[in-house]
């Protein structure tokens, strides 16, 4: 499988802009700019869309490994915050709320641990990655 997106950019890099477009059409023309990335914009900034792609994944995968060890993921929340620190992307944070019937907090925590490690974008980013998961 492959998927594309598509970055427009016009302008310098303080007084541009630029949109982004996604195959999917999930992104359409969405706007991104300097003020978004490394102010306190309202527009998108690939940190944003790095977030949404781990948090996404991270999700999945855990879902697939608590179904393969037997158990019914109610609900996983899952936040991602990506550090941008010198122009450097240097961490995800993951932070897991879990809902899941019958398992114990230590198994619960294997499987998330393992997920995490596994996850195709979890392995993709070259940076550390800290996981915190909750079991309610």
């Amino acid at each position: 499988m492959k998927k594309q997106a598509t970055a427009v950019w016009n302008g310098t890099i303080k007084d541009g802009k630029g949109h982004l477009t996604s195959q999917s059409g999930v992104l359409k023309q969405t706007p991104y700019n300097f003020v978004s990335r490394f102010e306190n914009g309202t527009d998108t900034n690939p940190e944003e869309l790095m977030a949404a792609a781990h948090a996404g994944c991270f999700s999945m995968k855990l879902s697939a490994d608590l179904t393969a060890a037997g158990y019914h993921p109610e609900e996983l929340t899952t936040t991602s915050t990506i550090t941008l620190d010198k122009g450097v992307i240097t961490k995800s944070d993951l932070e897991l709320i879990a809902k899941i019937t019958g398992i114990t907090d230590e198994e619960f925590q294997k499987i998330a641990k393992t997920a995490e490690e596994t996850c195709p974008v979890s392995n993709a980013y070259n940076l550390e990655i800290y996981l915190k998961a909750i079991l309610l």
